[in-house]
């Protein structure tokens, strides 16, 4: 097994110090968090990424909901089929166009939703405490900004 040479060593950087490991292993933990956080409501953050798309009205219907989220459309249809099975969220044929499915939340579904928002906020509050709320917000409107650039170059 060979050695790198100390120019090559010096050039190599820690792998905790790459923006890729960094966000990935983040977004990890907070998600290990959020997940014991909606344990007991018997949610995913990916179902609570759902039912807050429809709740705040970013998407009216599975499609959009899955655009939204970067969802591929059959798996969005699962997870649908899986809230509305439980009474979480309703679907129904659009008045406009009968392709398409418009979903709700149902008034279960708002009360568990608002249960499950509430969970997720302590959870991040508790995952950024070391920044405060400041460094927090700053965080936030960072990552804004970097996928906001990221989406106009690829526009």
């Amino acid at each position: 097994m060979s050695r790198p040479n100390s120019d090559d060593a010096d050039q190599i950087r820690a792998h905790d110090d790459v923006l890729g490991y960094l966000l990935k292993h983040a977004q990890r933990a907070l998600e290990q968090r959020t997940e014991a956080a909606l344990a007991d409501l018997d949610l995913t953050p990916r179902d609570l990424g759902v039912l807050r798309v429809i709740a705040g009205g970013e998407a009216k219907s599975q499609q959009e909901a899955s655009v939204v989220l970067g969802v591929d459309p059959t798996s969005m249809v699962a997870l649908l089929d899986a809230l509305e099975h439980r009474g979480i969220v309703a679907r129904k044929p659009s008045e406009r166009d009968r392709r398409r499915n418009i979903v709700e939340l149902t008034g279960h579904g708002r009360d568990v939703f608002r249960q499950a928002e509430d969970r997720y906020a302590k959870a991040e509050k508790a995952f950024t405490s070391s920044l405060g709320d400041t460094g927090a917000a700053e965080l936030r409107r960072a990552l804004q900004t970097v996928l906001q650039n990221a989406k106009d170059e690829s526009a």
